[in-house]
């Protein structure tokens, strides 16, 4: 009993490691990016925050206790959340990128949005 406390203990303690060294990591992308115009700077987070969502699925599929199924998921959907918002700043950026240069932006069906903000 002990034991699994433990190793749902390193795991949670892991995950948070690895979730606040994202969302600084993110927030500093997203800095840069709007500060240099570039929309492939909060792409990388985007691709990261993916990856980090694949291997949450691997870990669900070995997890062996309830516990751990339920602390995964919690960050499963915690990281989901993460995945619509830098997709929202990746548009976001990308729009002022193409406003600068006078391109065409990749996805024009937020223009209402950016229009109120």
């Amino acid at each position: 009993m002990l034991n699994a406390f433990f190793d749902i203990l390193v795991t949670f303690l892991g995950i948070i490691i690895v979730s606040k060294s994202l969302q600084f990591f993110n927030a500093f992308l997203f800095i840069l990016g709007k500060e240099f115009k570039k929309s492939s700077l909060p792409a990388i987070s985007l691709v990261l925050f993916l990856i980090t969502l694949g291997i949450y699925a691997i870990q669900l599929v070995m997890a062996d206790s309830v516990e751990t199924t339920k602390l995964i998921m919690t960050c499963v959907g915690y990281n989901a959340i993460l995945v619509f918002l830098s997709y929202i700043s990746y548009l976001w950026i990308d729009d002022i990128e193409a406003k600068s240069k006078n391109k065409k932006s990749i996805d024009n069906s937020l223009d209402w949005f950016w229009n109120k903000v």
